[in-house]
């Protein structure tokens, strides 16, 4: 095992409004406070009992996915914790990941199908704060 599902993202262009939708979907917390992310306009999550956390980042010009259209991409995207970034990195990449960009503290990847993930590194006492 390599690393630990942080949470979910979607892009969409209203996050606050896309988490209460959820919410009412499947019960759960809005924008409950979490080491990991800063919550603001653009970031918006849903904390689900038993369940990942679910996060929606603003996106301008957001284009929303026509299932199953291929031309038109799912917009979705894992994050997921490591505790050793560079070490997962290798191990990502050996599996036949390709790294796309850098982002504050965390890096962007494509899986060998072309889909975004980001490793992220674990934040110390993190997952107790999940539960």
């Amino acid at each position: 095992m390599i690393g630990t599902l942080q949470c979910v993202v979607l892009d969409c262009p209203e996050p606050a409004v896309l988490a209460r939708f959820y919410a009412a979907l499947l019960g759960g917390r809005v924008d409950r406070p979490d080491p990991r992310w800063s919550l603001d306009e653009t970031w918006s999550t849903l904390h689900v009992e038993g369940g990942p956390v679910l996060c929606f980042q603003g996106v301008a010009d957001h284009r929303p996915p026509r299932w199953p259209d291929p031309a038109h991409p799912q917009q979705a995207h894992l994050d997921i914790d490591v505790a050793d970034l560079d070490g997962a990195e290798r191990e990502v990449l050996a599996l036949g990941a390709t790294r796309l960009a850098d982002g504050d503290g965390w890096r962007v990847y494509a899986d060998p199908a072309g889909h975004p993930f980001c490793l992220l590194p674990a934040t110390p006492g993190a997952a107790a704060s999940v539960q």
